[in-house]
């Protein structure tokens, strides 16, 4: 599947990516989110979270690398982790901290900064890259599994269908 590239013109053209995202997001999918200090990742994860049924507060894990939800999909409980390594000096804190046993079948797990864990990470089925662009945003999400390429496709799906 080819990238899907957009442009989010103001912030709630963002929130219904986030809301979209929410919708279409299965147990097992790792989601990197990248770009640059103020771009939208912690709005983007926010918004994906209350589309899944988070009534909570929804922090940056910016200090504590780490803020778990618990929420439900399809009649089923989810934990949902997101991961902030900005703060991370090396990929081996990412081990240390013992971050590699929460990825898993039963999980989704939202990274922003994913190049901080070097190539320590499970492979991205989602990588989505965001850039601040004027008054909005551009961008861009890559499927990298077929788990993500179908939730790309229910995201963005074909006008033939």
């Amino acid at each position: 599947m080819r990238p899907q590239k957009d442009f989010l013109k103001d912030e709630t053209a963002t929130a219904q990516l986030g809301a979209a995202l929410g919708h279409v997001l299965r147990p097992g999918m790792t989601i990197h989110l990248q770009g640059d200090l103020g771009a939208g990742k912690t709005f983007l994860t926010r918004e994906i979270l209350r589309a899944m049924g988070h009534t909570g507060r929804v922090k940056s894990p910016s200090y504590t690398l780490l803020e778990l939800y618990t929420v439900e999909l399809q009649g089923h409980t989810v934990e949902v982790l997101h991961f902030d390594l900005y703060r991370m000096g090396s990929p081996q804190e990412f081990i240390d901290a013992g971050f590699r046993e929460y990825f898993g079948s039963d999980k989704i797990c939202i990274v922003e900064w994913p190049e901080q864990a070097g190539n320590l990470l499970p492979s991205a089925d989602i990588d989505l890259f965001i850039a601040a662009e004027n008054e909005g945003r551009t961008v861009e999400l890559r499927a990298n599994s077929e788990l993500g390429a179908t939730c790309l496709e229910n995201l963005y799906p074909s006008p033939n269908h």
